[in-house]
């Protein structure tokens, strides 16, 4: 298994951080020897960057200079969790991307407004999944035509033939979960009078 840039870089300057951490603190290679019960070769060889790190040698280390481990190793900072979303109009329809990670299933919150016009269902590979936030939608599937309210979900196979859109004199406000043969079903502008989710 190879190991990350990130990490690799981690790991290169734990030795440096190490010495200046224990001169800092006027801690001798022998004081630290005997504190920790390492010997003292290998702390000099850790600290040179000849020896690996790990967690046996680290806490022993950490516990005697009285620093936390996450700061004896410098852990790479975890990054900010915030999705900063990105906005599309498709079709008179808003949609807000709420996922940033690449993989099989994306997120998104869709504002579908009134009048889309009559019922033009489509058919695709995948699952969707809609939980209905604000406004009651209208869902087409198969032989099934039904209204969804604020708080309820719906599932299904996008292999049946669907529509979905609003049912009020409002806009109906979604959340939608699905791969990425939905995304290229939904998502990209079709041609005009051809509504379609």
């Amino acid at each position: 298994m190879t190991t990350p840039p990130s990490v690799a870089a981690t790991l290169a300057d734990i030795g440096p951080r190490l010495k200046a951490m224990r001169t800092q603190r006027n801690v001798t290679l022998t004081a630290l020897a005997t504190s920790t019960g390492i010997s003292k070769s290998t702390l000099s060889r850790l600290e040179a960057g000849q020896r690996k790190a790990s967690l046996e040698l680290l806490l022993p280390i950490s516990v005697a200079l009285k620093v936390p481990l996450d700061e004896l190793v410098a852990a790479p900072k975890v990054e900010d969790p915030r999705v900063h979303t990105t906005t599309r109009k498709i079709n008179g329809i808003t949609v807000i991307g709420l996922t940033t990670q690449p993989g099989p299933l994306q997120a998104y919150k869709m504002i579908i407004p009134p009048d889309r016009g009559e019922p033009d269902p489509r058919v695709h590979e995948g699952f969707e999944w809609l939980y209905v936030l604000a406004g009651r939608l209208r869902l087409v599937l198969g032989e099934h035509d039904i209204v969804l309210g604020a708080g309820e979900a719906a599932e299904f196979d996008t292999r049946q033939p669907h529509w979905f859109g609003s049912a009020g004199h409002g806009p109906v406000e979604l959340l939608s979960l699905f791969g990425k043969q939905g995304e290229r079903m939904h998502l990209r502008a079709k041609s005009p009078g051809r509504g379609g989710a």
